[in-house]
């Protein structure tokens, strides 16, 4: 339900300005979050173009729970849950994952096939020029 919203408002923009913002070669990161009062999406991707013309894109999502029952409980969610570790204690929702990797997928690589990245992300392939690429990079 939120998984296209979410590619589409945070992920995607953040995969573009990666790519635009930094050479081939090297990997950039960075965590987006989408939601509302009660849960918080967050999403770290990782870019990094692997020849002239093509990048990967990592993604790994995880839900945030934020309602009132947790803050009246007593358990109010923690920093540490906002991130992957090592910085935090996250844990990957590897559906959550694929639904958004599908949706950026469809506007990026339509007919790209997802592939485990080794760590709880799942990757990628995304023409970043020529014929193929998505008007987004541009």
């Amino acid at each position: 339900m939120y998984a296209e919203p979410m590619a589409r408002a945070v992920v995607g923009p953040a995969v573009v300005e990666l790519l635009q913002r930094f050479p081939r070669g090297r990997e950039f990161t960075t965590t987006v979050s989408f939601g509302g009062d009660d849960f918080t999406l967050r999403a770290h991707v990782r870019v990094r173009r692997t020849t002239p013309g093509l990048a990967q894109v990592s993604l790994a999502c995880w839900v945030v729970g934020k309602d009132a029952a947790r803050y009246l409980g007593g358990h109010p969610p923690r920093e540490a849950e906002d991130f992957l570790p090592p910085q935090g204690t996250a844990v990957p929702d590897a559906s959550l994952t694929a639904r958004v990797l599908d949706s950026l997928a469809t506007r990026l690589n339509p007919g790209a096939v997802s592939r485990p990245d080794g760590d709880g992300h799942l990757a990628i392939d995304v023409p970043t020029s020529g014929q193929g690429a998505p008007d987004v990079f541009a």
